[in-house]
């Protein structure tokens, strides 16, 4: 039985959970959906009620009935190294690969579907509500009056982006922002805005949950902090003691959202309370692993062994 890496030709993280497979004696194949078609192939056929399925890249074959996991790690668009890519073209392909897999028995890491839903940042926050994490206040709107409102009742605010993406023409980054008290909310009109209460930290929490293996992390924060992402500082990260109600949030909530893989921030305040941030059912594991030493790939790599369907 194969593990299937779908990911870009660039991916370190991706490299470490290969790397441990490779050591197990586990049959893989990594693949780039970018390169449908051309260096990579399909073909499936559906007879008589019978589905067989293969895909081909770098001179192997795999047939889909063969599959045992398949690791949504980093994948590239479908049919986005054609000649001369249209939208056309990536529905077709996009529409082939993920129809076809979808035809399989095999675990997903994460299901498609599951890790759409899982993105969408309102669906979060009450996701982390309902599975008991503390959650900062938040408003997502378009009135003027209710951000004005809320700032009334909240008083400490930030604003960041719902979708959490960075647009990448002109190239633009769009940090974690401290609102100032006499900020003018008529632009709010102009598209959905979302604000939430400051949460003034002592440090940033990483926790990656893996199956039922979890891995959390601390790095401390500077006076004033807001948006560990963007800061510079000479904390480093550690391993940390994570607390039983956060472990017993993170399994509601990975159940919930139909997760294999997630990757949950949180804000450590004064009092040591884990602030929900976000869930990144795709986010980076790398890093984290290289400064603690926790096994996180080996942890990947042994979910995606597992035979049960």
């Amino acid at each position: 039985m194969t593990v299937l890496v779908l990911t870009c030709k660039q991916d370190v993280t991706a490299d470490m959970v290969v790397t441990e497979l490779h050591e197990r004696g586990v049959p893989l194949v990594r693949l780039d959906p970018a390169d449908l078609p051309g260096e990579v192939a399909l073909s499936a056929e559906y007879v008589r009620g019978d589905f067989h399925g293969h895909l081909s890249t770098s001179g192997r074959l795999v047939s889909m009935c063969g599959l045992r996991s398949i690791w949504v790690r980093r994948p590239g668009t479908p049919g986005a190294d054609v000649t001369e890519q249209t939208a056309w073209v990536t529905a077709e392909c996009e529409q082939a690969l993920y129809g076809v897999l979808r035809c399989t028995d095999a675990r997903w890491m994460n299901h498609p579907d599951a890790a759409a839903r899982a993105r969408y940042k309102p669906w979060q926050l009450q996701a982390a509500h309902r599975s008991g994490f503390a959650v900062p206040a938040t408003v997502i709107t378009t009135f003027p009056k209710v951000a004005r409102q809320f700032a009334e009742n909240h008083q400490d605010l930030i604003v960041k982006p719902i979708s959490g993406t960075h647009p990448t023409d002109p190239p633009m980054a769009l940090p974690t922002t401290r609102i100032p008290p006499d900020v003018d909310f008529t632009e709010v009109a102009a598209g959905p805005t979302l604000l939430q209460q400051h949460i003034p930290k002592l440090a940033d929490i990483r926790l990656t949950c893996v199956g039922e293996q979890m891995f959390a992390a601390r790095k401390a924060s500077d006076p004033g902090q807001v948006d560990g992402r963007f800061a510079e500082n000479d904390h480093t990260w550690e391993a940390a003691e994570m607390p039983a109600r956060i472990a017993q949030a993170v399994r509601a909530y990975m159940r919930a959202a139909r997760l294999a893989y997630g990757a949950f921030d949180f804000a450590e305040d004064n009092e040591g309370t884990w602030w929900f941030l976000e869930c990144n059912q795709g986010g980076q594991f790398g890093f984290i692993q290289l400064a603690t030493g926790q096994p996180i790939a080996e942890a990947v790599a042994t979910w995606l062994a597992l035979d049960e369907t």
